[in-house]
């Protein structure tokens, strides 16, 4: 099923990240293992800003991706991938990118990788190397 085209120029205007401390904030019940991951992890790894930061990747498992939603009520939740855009689920089992969108200011806050998973508990080697947060 085609999504709605999603153009550059509403990337750009409706795009407004949370820093990573504002996310470990509002997730802080969120008990599945979660890390910050693409420029956000490298900033925060070197201590070095090489950039501004448009947008907020974090990855959890996706078998653990409903405890994520359960932290955010009242938001939406966009399934997100080439160049195309669908409410969550739709698509949600052929595309890993999820966005939530903060309905009050129409605002995009969060790219959540939902990430296959299969360590029995913990956090996944990748998830080793990298910051990775639990509650549990």
């Amino acid at each position: 099923m085609a999504g709605r085209e999603l153009a550059d120029a509403e990337i750009n205007e409706f795009w407004e990240a949370w820093t990573p401390s504002e996310v470990a904030q509002r997730m802080s019940t969120v008990a599945a293992p979660w890390y910050v991951a693409a420029g956000w992890a490298l900033e925060l790894f070197t201590g070095d800003a090489a950039r501004e930061h448009d947008d907020l990747e974090i990855a959890v498992p996706a078998v653990r991706f409903g405890e994520v939603m359960t932290a955010f009520p009242g938001f939406d939740w966009y399934v997100v991938g080439d160049g195309q855009i669908w409410p969550y689920p739709d698509q949600s089992a052929n595309r890993h990118q999820t966005w939530l969108r903060e309905p009050a200011t129409g605002r995009y806050r969060i790219d959540v990788f939902r990430e296959p998973h299969v360590a029995a508990s913990g956090c996944a080697d990748a998830m080793r190397r990298s910051a990775c947060h639990t509650t549990s």
